[in-house]
């Protein structure tokens, strides 16, 4: 069925006519002026939860995992294909993704993607065995690197007024911060109370009643003009993108050699290498042939943009040092804190909930003050939180270390997720809004796979040369204290490396951004739909 295309709301207001000092009157000049889409606020709604069904994803089947693992037989070193299957389709398929909801329609793009991301779900859920499950889950990121995209595009082209896009930008970051700890908590709670299968079934009705109601509220926009698709750079990107990933997420993969130690199985690995050699030549060819093709899938100029250039070098930074935090604070509340996986979720909570709340001023001040001041003290905040963890130790108290330490962070987050989410669009048209979200999204992506690669590298050396040194000083290896000691230092040594990561997105922040408010409510990606 085709979907029509409405064009953008407008009204021509035909000013007053105006003396002059000479007597006479000028002629008033009807000037054409859009008007917001009175559905506008059930639009994003319908955004808000497809973007929160996404981010509750990456992180819901995490705390699952083992109960998968025990009902579907599947061996420990095969187990990681769970994560890995969603991470490497969606991370290498958003590219894709933006554009071809660009052409075909972001309203048709997100009705397609509910609906597939619904029968992905509902197959990983009656799994039977781990090679459906791992199917499953990339048919999901299939799916999730169609909506993600198309999701952000449609908030760029609905919200036209400042303030309004500003408050639009704050749910859209509220939600991309604080979902993956909410994820924890729905996963926790699901496989405690149902099973492990209700943390894919739970996508099945949230999926199909959001794309019921979209098909009534969401607007229809895509991109007018040459709209042929780039084939062979949409190869290349996939290519280099899914190798890039895979590499990174190879490198963090965990082994454990023949005397017990763990370790990763780290850089110089072979398969590691050709990955990601694999990905620098895929990725490097196909930003030669964007310089050359008519119809580019990534436009080189939406890069090279001092402002957007700079947003996704933040999101890509910021994506990698916040691993620190979700990645290795789980670790410690499960395995040096004691805390059943339920009880890990909730422990994040004071991290969702501020930074939801704290969205509102925000979006609030964003119009007042421009993103980059806003940014520049966020990932202030964003250092300082992570800092603050390396206070913590194996008897620390929740309330006095851990909360002060995710209550500053979450503050930082809040301060960095929306203005740069505003900041990436910045003078983007119509013709590129799908393509220039699905770059944001990347970003993250890749910064995500990049941080856990890095920071679990690290933390584990540095657990093991802790280990070491304890076990000389005439600590007993096996005694849980000693353990627990071990692991805290490598815990340490990735909050200290993710707060370095925080710094330096600070610097590009500083040095490379230079949107002031005035830049934020652009026309071009504002109105043209």
């Amino acid at each position: 069925m085709e979907i029509p295309v409405s064009e953008p709301r407008t009204a021509t207001v035909v000013p007053e006519p105006v003396p002059t000092a000479a007597g006479r009157t000028d002629v008033a000049v009807p000037v054409s002026v859009e008007v917001p889409d009175p559905r506008r606020w059930r639009i994003l709604a319908v955004i808000a939860v497809t973007q929160l069904m996404l981010v509750l994803d990456g992180s819901i089947m995490n705390i699952a995992l083992p109960s998968a693992a025990a009902d579907l037989r599947i061996a420990s070193n095969d187990l990681q294909w769970a994560v890995t299957a969603y991470t490497l389709a969606f991370g290498g398929l958003l590219l894709l993704g933006g554009r071809v909801a660009d052409y075909l329609g972001r309203k048709r793009a997100m009705l397609v993607g509910l609906v597939g991301f619904a029968v992905a779900s509902a197959l990983g859920g009656a799994a039977t065995n781990a090679g459906m499950l791992f199917g499953a889950r990339a048919l999901q990121g299939v799916f999730g690197a169609l909506l993600a995209p198309a999701a952000l595009a449609l908030v760029t082209v609905t919200f036209t007024e400042p303030r309004e896009r500003a408050k639009a930008f704050g749910v859209f970051g509220a939600i991309s911060g604080g979902g993956a700890a909410i994820g924890l908590i729905a996963g926790g709670a699901l496989t405690e109370y149902l099973d492990w299968r209700w943390c894919l079934f739970v996508n099945l009705p949230i999926a199909l009643v959001t794309a019921f109601v979209g098909v009534r509220v969401l607007r229809e926009s895509r991109a007018h003009g040459d709209t042929r698709f780039d084939i062979p750079g949409a190869l290349l990107s996939t290519v280099g993108l899914v190798a890039l990933v895979y590499g990174f997420t190879e490198a963090a993969r965990q082994v454990v050699g023949e005397d017990g130690t763990p370790s990763t199985v780290g850089w110089g690995d072979p398969t590691v290498v050709a990955l990601l050699v694999g990905a620098v030549l895929a990725l490097t060819a196909f930003v030669l042939l964007e310089r050359k093709v008519r119809n580019p899938l990534l436009p080189l100029r939406i890069v090279l943009d001092r402002n957007r250039g700079g947003s996704y070098g933040v999101f890509l930074l910021t994506g990698a040092g916040l691993m620190s935090m979700f990645l290795f604070m789980t670790l410690y509340f499960q395995y040096v804190m004691g805390y059943e996986p339920l009880r890990a979720g909730f422990a994040f909570l004071p991290f969702s909930v501020v930074l939801i709340m704290f969205a509102g001023v925000v979006a609030r001040l964003l119009p007042q003050v421009g993103p980059k001041p806003l940014m520049l003290v966020g990932l202030t905040l964003a250092v300082t939180g992570l800092l603050l963890l390396t206070r913590t130790q194996p008897d620390s108290s929740y309330w006095t270390t851990v909360f002060p330490a995710l209550v500053v962070l979450s503050l930082g987050m809040s301060m960095v997720f929306i203005p740069v989410s505003s900041t990436a669009l910045v003078g983007v048209g119509g013709h590129d809004a799908g393509v220039a979200s699905a770059m944001l999204n990347t970003s993250q992506q890749v910064g995500a796979s990049l941080g856990i690669a890095l920071l679990n590298t690290l933390a584990l050396s540095a657990t093991t040369s802790k280990l070491g040194d304890l076990v000389a000083g005439g600590a007993d290896p096996t005694s849980p204290g000693t353990q627990a000691a071990a692991n805290v230092a490598g815990y340490h040594t990735a909050f200290v490396v993710g707060a370095g990561i925080f710094a330096v997105a600070l610097l590009v922040a500083a040095t490379v951004i230079v949107a002031r408010r005035d830049d934020l409510p652009v026309e071009g990606a504002a109105v043209a739909a």
